[in-house]
């Protein structure tokens, strides 16, 4: 199993305005057939204000997954209007291990 993370640091203010703009991403996921995963919202402590996760059977379904969004102008937008808002961020792929 590949699991994709991205944390979303927001500039000053602007943490709610990230996670609209993270539940407007994953809508336009399911909206191109793929699975919306899962998005958090910091409580307390350090790190990112907005944090989303989507797991994959494999490695080949995540690019499979990635090659989708790479060619759909309306995530490009989405994504290019989140940066926008942010401070900082990260993309991580990690794999399940025994």
């Amino acid at each position: 199993m590949v699991i994709e993370i991205t944390n979303y640091y927001a500039l000053p203010g602007l943490a709610d305005a990230v996670l609209a703009q993270r539940r407007l991403a994953s809508e336009i996921r399911t909206r191109l057939g793929l699975p919306a995963g899962r998005i958090f919202k910091k409580l307390e402590g350090a790190g990112p204000d907005v944090r989303w996760e989507c797991a994959f059977d494999s490695r080949a379904d995540y690019e499979r997954d990635l090659a989708v969004r790479g060619a759909s102008e309306e995530f490009t937008h989405a994504r290019q209007d989140m940066h926008k808002l942010l401070d900082r961020f990260e993309r991580n792929l990690q794999e399940q291990v025994p």
